[in-house]
């Protein structure tokens, strides 16, 4: 589910950005008079042009759940560097028991990920990509280790720069 940031009820900072719900997690604390159920929400924010973090929020119901979601993903953006639509190189993200491998695809091939990876890669602005993910199946840690792999990215230059040689 996405939502993009072009109306006119929020700030101008939001304008470009754009949310994905990746999960929502209901939980039950027992109480004396029943069952009080209370809201989780992962979230997934991006610009699509090269900017992705995620948020986690919990509240009573579940709209500010998610708006607490996307509130803390903006304190945390990170920036990734792209080469068109796609990655620059092939990368392995690992976050607990994840593992997400993030290769370069050619124009047209589109975004081959699942669920949650596949909110990350879009919300960054990749077009064009091929990933496969290993191990955990938690939606929390997919995004996590996509992230670090997204995190992991150089180009040509700065490679080259931080080998102190010329490309």
């Amino acid at each position: 589910m996405a939502r993009d940031r072009d109306r006119g009820d929020r700030d101008s900072r939001d304008n470009a950005l754009v949310d994905f719900v990746v999960k929502i997690k209901r939980s039950a604390c027992v109480v004396k008079g029943g069952r009080r159920f209370s809201f989780n929400a992962l979230v997934v924010v991006g610009d699509k042009r090269g900017k992705v973090s995620y948020g986690y929020g919990k509240a009573n119901e579940v709209p500010p759940s998610v708006e607490k979601g996307v509130k803390d993903a903006h304190k945390q953006m990170n920036r990734i560097h792209l080469k068109g639509g796609t990655i620059p190189h092939r990368v392995i993200g690992k976050f607990g028991a994840a593992r997400v491998v993030m290769l370069p695809a050619s124009p047209g091939t589109g975004v081959i990920a699942g669920g949650a990876v596949r909110a990350v890669v879009q919300a960054a602005g990749i077009t064009d990509i091929l990933t496969k993910s290993y191990g955990s199946t938690n939606k929390l840690n997919l995004v996590k280790a996509a992230i670090d792999a997204l995190k992991q990215l150089r180009t040509k230059d700065e490679v080259a720069r931080l080998r102190g040689v010329t490309l």
